[in-house]
């Protein structure tokens, strides 16, 4: 992982612990003139920490250098880098959840101020400027699908590529799309996961259009407040987080280290309005049931939930609204959490850092707090572990993921047992 509280898994695990937040001033362009003001931008990221080679790639994306950091410890992990444990690299493809790359906006900014007060720039000089002062890889950066090239060549990756954005679900999809594939033998290995940062001036212009953005500048480390009553919208939010893959006996066959399984995945759209939850939830319900059906798995088996609890009105009372649903009496029972409250919404790739919050989960047996829940929604009333984490044996645990446009998706994570 690679998010606004720490460079790596062990620190950012270490930080969720410890309830610490990573929201801020915004200091990737001037915001001074916008209503929101802040944001969790990673902090002092270096590729050359991650990468012997990392000059390759200065001039490539936020999203691009994020994925690859996250992507050589995800590799370096899995032991696959080394000997011949790959095997067929056509059997080993790349599936991410990642969104457009960030924008040119020094050249561009420069280019309109050279033109003087009017600010207004001729198509011809337009032209004539724009092609020796935009960099030609920043361009071809903005294609969605960049990072998932990047990424295939980097590891030498000659199976399945695809990406796919479909907002803040998009890189829990990625994961359950490559668990598909290789269920379907399309693959042995797929590096799967997402990444994003939309902390530029069109990113940010698009939230506050939307008025989705917490304005709280005063207090930026308690702008994201999930389930609170005082909420008032979401923190944006930037890196990556990515997880290798693998068919289980071609993991065995060359002894890897196993973190847990994937049993459940849920997929459905809420077919309603695109900036709106169904008031329902018929969406979010479908997509918990259908995840548990495939996991073969009662609510009560579930151990804990990672919630989407993205800190906006609707947003956390309809997830609320469809676990209690789902889970009927065991809703009360099951310990919830929002790691946004801490590391803001990472937009294309929450969900996949959020599923490594669950694998951690499983690992550590201590789950994380969701921060600034201070006075709780009365359409609020399940266990958020509020402000502090919580010691509790984790077996199965459950992330959701609702995005942008009315995607669901649910994973199931489950402890691995030979």
């Amino acid at each position: 992982m690679v998010t606004p509280v720490g460079g790596d898994l062990e620190s950012t695990w270490s930080s969720l612990l410890a309830g610490k937040s990573g929201v801020g001033p915004i200091s990737l362009f001037d915001a001074r003139t916008f209503p929101t003001r802040i944001a969790a931008e990673v902090k002092d990221f270096r590729l050359e920490r991650y990468l012997t080679q990392a000059e390759r790639w200065a001039e490539h994306s936020r999203n691009t250098r994020f994925a690859l950091a996250a992507g050589q410890m995800a590799m370096s992990d899995s032991g696959l880098l080394e000997g011949p444990g790959l095997g067929d690299p056509t059997r080993f493809g790349i599936y991410l959840g990642a969104g457009e790359g960030q924008q040119d906006f020094p050249r561009f900014v420069k280019l309109v101020h050279d033109a003087g007060p009017s600010g207004r720039v001729s198509t011809e000089e337009f032209t004539r400027r724009g092609v020796h002062d935009l960099h030609p890889l920043r361009e071809a950066e903005q294609e969605p699908g960049s990072p998932a090239a990047h990424l295939a060549s980097a590891f030498g990756a000659r199976g399945p590529n695809a990406n796919c954005l479909t907002a803040c679900a998009a890189s829990s999809q990625a994961i359950g799309e490559a668990y598909e594939m290789i269920r379907h033998d399309c693959a042995d290995v797929m590096l799967s996961g997402g990444t994003h940062s939309m902390i530029h001036p069109f990113g940010v212009t698009g939230f506050i259009l939307l008025t989705a953005l917490s304005t709280r500048n005063e207090e930026p480390e308690k702008a994201s407040r999930p389930f609170d009553r005082d909420r008032d919208g979401f923190i944006i939010g930037e890196g990556a987080g990515m997880l290798v893959l693998e068919e289980l006996e071609h993991a065995k066959a060359r002894g890897a280290k196993i973190h847990g399984e994937i049993v459940g995945y849920g997929s459905t759209a809420d077919a309603f309005r695109i900036t709106d939850s169904h008031d329902e939830g018929r969406g979010a319900i479908a997509c918990l049931r259908e995840a548990l059906e495939g996991a073969n798995l009662a609510p009560e088996q579930i151990d804990y939930i990672n919630a989407h609890g993205t800190s906006t009105a609707v947003n956390d009372s309809i997830e609320t609204l469809a676990i209690k649903s789902v889970f009927g009496e065991a809703a009360h029972r099951v310990p919830i959490s929002s790691t946004k409250s801490m590391m803001g919404h990472l937009i294309a790739a929450a969900g996949s850092v959020e599923a490594i919050v669950c694998l951690l989960t499983i690992r550590d047996g201590l789950l994380p707090p969701t921060i600034n829940l201070d006075n709780p929604d009365t359409d609020c009333d399940l266990d958020y572990i509020p402000r502090a984490a919580r010691r509790k044996n984790v077996d199965v645990a459950l992330s959701n993921s609702f995005g942008f446009g009315g995607q669901n998706i649910t994973l199931i994570l489950k402890r691995y047992t030979d």
